[in-house]
């Protein structure tokens, strides 16, 4: 559970990307959908906007409106305690969970009935309550929580920085789709990912050097292990120090620059990426993983996302072709 510093470019763009399909009202998932721009009854589309560089919704939860940052790198779903108290019994089952900088004290877990995120209602979830004070400052927003891998976990999720809008289709225990009507535009490629615990983790390459990076939607800056291989490191440009701050408040200077020659294969590759250069030690004994970095924000702005955890797949979108 986590949430990095990172950045983004987005465009927007009007164009129609999903068909819309008649389903049967007996192949509803469990998921119902309420408000939302339905593309299916099993397919919903959320719209966000990007504050700071992250991906926020609106949501509503327990008669409160407010914000939600979308965060593939945090286990569960996070209330700011700011708006949520917990209930009496569970003021003294404070725990401790491990984030990628430091460990997150004083968690809160609480047992929630309903949530209704915009257009969806999920039912009997679990969450950690914590105290996000420091995040809904200094973006500046009212900032309700964060949503995690423990809701996203039964849906294929499409991330779209371009028209800024994510698309949620349920799957059954295989990952396929309850719908195969879906998307209007063609999946071009894809690639494989591993999953340990929440946390998703590609094969990849700087140059031909092999190397293991995690994924995760809330990082505004992709992270290089700072003790990588020095043939690596040499694809490193440096620029100036930046500050991150973990979802405990700490915060720690880093060094700031562009990553090149970033591929996960022959035919998906990126240009060059603001990263920032960082200790991942913690994470990586915390979550028994061996990163060599995270993709971020850089990642999503190049390409068009769809991610499918049971099938453990990413698929990829070619962008829109913008006429002047």
């Amino acid at each position: 559970m986590h949430l990095y510093i990172k950045i983004i470019i987005a465009l927007v763009f009007s164009a129609q990307l999903f068909a819309t399909e008649n389903h049967p009202t007996e192949a509803q998932p469990p998921i119902i959908f309420l408000k939302a721009e339905i593309i299916n009854v099993t397919t919903t589309r959320i719209p966000f906007k990007v504050v700071d560089q992250l991906i926020v919704v609106e949501a509503e939860l327990l008669d409160k409106i407010g914000n939600f940052i979308v965060d593939t790198g945090s286990e569960t779903l996070l209330l700011n305690s700011v708006h949520f108290k917990a209930p009496r019994k569970y003021l003294d089952r404070g725990k401790e969970k491990n984030g990628v900088h430091q460990t997150i004290k004083d968690v809160k877990e609480k047992y929630l009935k309903a949530l209704n995120i915009k257009d969806i209602n999920l039912a009997k979830l679990n969450a950690d309550i914590l105290d996000l004070s420091h995040i809904e400052k200094t973006k500046k927003i009212n900032l309700l929580g964060i949503i995690g891998y423990s809701i996203l976990k039964d849906f294929e999720v499409f991330i779209d920085m371009h028209l800024r809008q994510i698309t949620l289709t349920k799957t059954d225990k295989y990952g396929e789709r309850l719908s195969q009507k879906v998307y209007a535009e063609t999946i071009t490629d894809s690639v494989e990912f591993k999953l340990k615990r929440h946390t998703i983790i590609l094969n990849a390459y700087v140059e031909n050097k092999p190397v293991q990076f995690g994924l995760d939607t809330a990082a505004e800056y992709n992270q290089l292990n700072k003790n990588i291989d020095s043939e690596i490191l040499k694809y490193f440009y440096p620029g100036n120090p930046l500050k991150l701050t973990g979802a405990s408040g700490k915060q720690k200077q880093v060094l700031a620059g562009k990553l090149f020659r970033v591929k996960l294969n022959d035919s998906i590759y990126f240009g060059p990426m603001k990263t920032v250069l960082t200790n991942l030690k913690q994470m990586n004994n915390a979550f028994g993983t061996h990163l060599d970095g995270i993709l971020g924000f850089e990642f999503f702005a190049q390409k068009r996302t769809i991610i499918n955890y049971k099938k453990r797949i990413l698929y990829f979108i070619d962008n829109p072709i913008v006429k002047h």
